[in-house]
């Protein structure tokens, strides 16, 4: 994604960490073998060039599936929510067509830029907000990853972790300004955090852990790369997993791509099954 698609933020400093809302114990053993799950989920950087388009975007991503009942609340990691729009009607548009079945997390705190919207069929055990830059004014905001720990409702010993990100824009772009250096080594950075900081945080605790984001590099190299599970192959908004060792097991079931009109960046979908074994 083009920095010229912001303004000049001069947005400094790191995100806090967010208090947990449970305790983040090792992951208990699962018990026998369930019934697969259908788990939607959603990686929808909502973008700046075409405003105007920006309430129908998120209305798509609600839509994004076609399955029947509980199973149709995707799990949506967001990107680019309030960056450089000079308002806060994405934040309004996100908490009033995901509402009374979703907690819409991070929308408030230091993760504000990427939160998340999580159907109340999985109870939010934790939540945290790890800093990767404090970004550079006029070029880019602070980067963060937002993380949350999730057990289904009607099953608490099916846990898996959800995290969403958004990378620096233009170190792989094929271009040259100024920054190049500088967006190199946070690009780097941010890398780096995601899988040795945030990923092995929640694997060495046993729970799988499903991530999203816009990478803003193609190709992306995986960050495991004999563990790690892409749903798409290439492009720049990726869906990925890896397995835990608490029992819980992820599949891929499919996946599909919603166009929202905004910009260069449509909504990625995976739809994925969830058991215990």
């Amino acid at each position: 994604m083009p920095i010229s698609r912001r303004r000049a933020l001069g947005l400094a400093g790191g995100a806090a960490l967010a208090g947990a809302t449970g305790a983040l114990g090792l992951a208990e053993s699962a018990g026998a073998a369930t019934a697969w799950r259908n788990l939607g989920v959603v990686t929808a950087n909502i973008g700046r060039d075409n405003l105007g388009q920006r309430e129908a975007a998120i209305v798509a991503v609600r839509n994004a599936l076609s399955m029947e009942g509980p199973q149709d609340r995707p799990l949506v990691g967001w990107q680019e929510i309030g960056e450089g729009d000079g308002d806060e009607k994405e934040k309004g548009w996100i908490n009033e067509h995901f509402g009374p079945y979703y907690n819409n997390l991070h929308l408030n705190d230091g993760g504000h830029l990427v939160p998340m919207s999580v159907p109340k069929v999985y109870t939010v055990l934790a939540q945290r907000v790890t800093p990767v830059h404090p970004g550079k004014e006029g070029v880019s905001p602070n980067r963060v990853i937002t993380e949350v720990l999730l057990g289904a409702a009607d099953d608490p010993a099916l846990k898996f972790a959800f995290v969403n990100t958004h990378f620096v824009a233009g170190a792989y772009n094929g271009k040259e300004d100024p920054y190049e250096a500088w967006r190199d080594r946070m690009w780097a950075l941010h890398f780096d955090t995601l899988r040795n900081t945030v990923m092995e945080y929640w694997r060495t605790r046993g729970y799988p852990v499903i991530w999203t984001g816009d990478t803003n590099r193609d190709p992306m190299p995986k960050l495991y790369p004999e563990r790690e599970t892409r749903a798409f192959g290439s492009g720049i908004d990726h869906i990925g997993w890896i397995q835990g060792t608490n029992g819980v097991q992820i599949q891929l079931r499919n996946t599909k791509v919603v166009p929202m009109n905004v910009d260069g960046h449509d909504a990625r979908v995976a739809v994925l099954q969830l058991r215990r074994v």
